[in-house]
Parts: structure tokens; C-alpha cells; sequence
């Protein structure tokens, strides 16, 4: 039987270093509430909707590869600054190699390239850092990646900004713009460890797609929810869910 495959590349020497923090399946990162909640029938609970589910076991999670040391929005010599420091490192023949936020090899996003947008707001006007990421990742001809930060299970000091990436052709490292959560925290220091994870991705084949809009089937609509009548809970399981895998 074929199997998609997703490959995910990087420098040696950074994999053999890095045994412990590599990518993994989402269904790996399921938040420990999320673990401890029961359901049933006199007890409800999100434990029971799939579609909830689906969100965190779909696709696939990369990890924060090193310390990420953040002042966001502290005063300093007057001025509300941004600031983050991940390395003492200098830029030497190993770290050429691996593409990281080492201090010499910052990348930033000047306001102006998100003006007018609530992103930009949400990081109180500051600039955009970006995390570089070490990992090349590849997928099968026609396919492509949706990023995003992990579904129902964000960290609440920050996210990436999500794009998709057509990654069957795309033979280099897709870096990740990150906001600051400027409206719970208007102010925040905090280091995002290594190892936090940051992104999820999923991947998908590119089709073309056409809208079309119209009634409803009132005979199948009927029956559909007579069946999901039947049970108290798992209907949507029992008759409409199919299993993903991502392994």
C-alpha cells in the first residue's frame, strides 16, 4: 500500500545532537488537561468531539530548537523595545551549517511590513522576530504544508503567523514570524525553552476547487439526524468520522 511520506532534513550534526527534540506526531503533544478529562453520558465533555480531536492529532509538531529569551515591550532607555536573545554563540564553520537564531543571524520584520494588521497590534507595534528553523521539510510531488501554531493547544505568550508552503518544491528552511501576546501580557519577559513546541504542520494535496451553493437534502438531512437521535454520545464517531493517520 503507498504511503505519503514527509521527510524532515537537517545538518548532521545538529540531528546528532538533537536526538531528544525532534519533530513529532501531533498526537504525541496532547495537552495534559486534555488527557485527564473523562466523558460519558451523564458527564459531557470536549474529550468526546472528534473534530476537536482531529486538531491535535493531525499532522505533525516541531519543537523550539534552542533557549528563546524574550524582553517584549520593556522600557529601556525611554523606549518600549523588543528584544531576544537565544546564543552567545558566534557564527563559526558548525553553526553556518545549521540555521538558527544565533545573535549574529537575526531576522526581523520591520513594522511597516504589517501595518494596519491585528498581528501588528497584538505585538504592541513592535518588530517581528522570526524563529529560525533547522529543518528542510519535503512532500510528495503535488502536495503542500499548512502551518500553523498547534491547534487548541497554543502557548499563550506567543504564536507564528500562518502560511502555507508549497514544500514539494521548496528545497530550503521555512522560517516562522512570531507575535507576542500583547493582550494578555502588555509587557513580558520569559525564555520559550527548547524543546516548546511552536508549530504544527499538515500537509495536503493541492486540488482545485469550485464553489457551489444550494438547498439542502430535507430526505437525507431527516434521516442523518434521526440517526445521530439514536445516541447519547460517539454518533458523530460511529457514522460520519474518518480516521487519520500521521505517523
Amino acid at each position: 500500500m503507498f504511503e505519503n511520506i514527509i521527510t524532515f532534513e537537517a545538518a548532521e550534526e545538529f540531528i546528532e545532537n538533537n536526538q531528544d527534540n525532534l519533530p513529532i506526531p501531533a498526537k504525541i503533544n496532547m495537552p495534559e488537561w486534555y488527557k485527564k478529562l473523562e466523558n460519558s453520558a451523564d458527564n459531557k465533555t470536549v474529550k468526546g468531539c472528534i473534530p476537536f480531536l482531529d486538531t491535535l492529532t493531525s499532522g505533525y509538531i516541531l519543537k523550539m530548537p534552542l533557549d528563546f529569551h524574550v524582553k517584549h515591550n520593556v522600557l529601556h532607555e525611554g523606549i518600549n523595545q523588543t528584544g531576544v536573545v537565544t546564543s552567545q554563540r558566534s557564527v563559526n564553520e558548525f553553526s553556518e551549517k545549521i540555521n538558527l537564531n544565533y545573535l549574529e543571524r537575526m531576522e526581523i520584520h520591520p513594522p511597516k511590513q504589517l501595518k494596519g494588521s491585528p498581528y501588528l497590534e497584538k505585538n504592541k507595534n513592535l518588530p517581528i522576530h522570526k524563529i529560525m528553523n533547522p529543518w528542510i521539510i519535503k512532500t510528495p510531488p503535488g502536495y503542500s504544508t499548512l502551518f500553523v501554531p498547534p491547534l487548541n493547544n497554543t502557548d499563550d505568550r506567543f504564536s507564528i503567523i500562518p502560511g502555507i508552503v508549497d514544500t514539494d518544491t521548496f528545497n530550503v528552511e521555512v522560517n516562522f514570524p512570531i507575535v507576542f501576546n500583547g493582550d494578555k501580557y502588555p509587557s513580558l519577559t520569559t525564555t520559550l525553552e527548547r524543546g516548546t513546541p511552536y508549530v504544527q504542520l499538515i500537509p495536503f494535496k493541492r486540488e482545485k476547487w469550485k464553489m457551489k451553493v444550494r438547498k439542502k437534502d430535507e430526505q437525507k438531512f431527516k434521516k442523518d439526524k434521526f440517526f445521530m437521535q439514536q445516541f447519547i454520545i460517539n454518533n458523530y464517531k460511529r457514522k460520519f468520522w474518518s480516521k487519520k493517520s500521521f505517523k
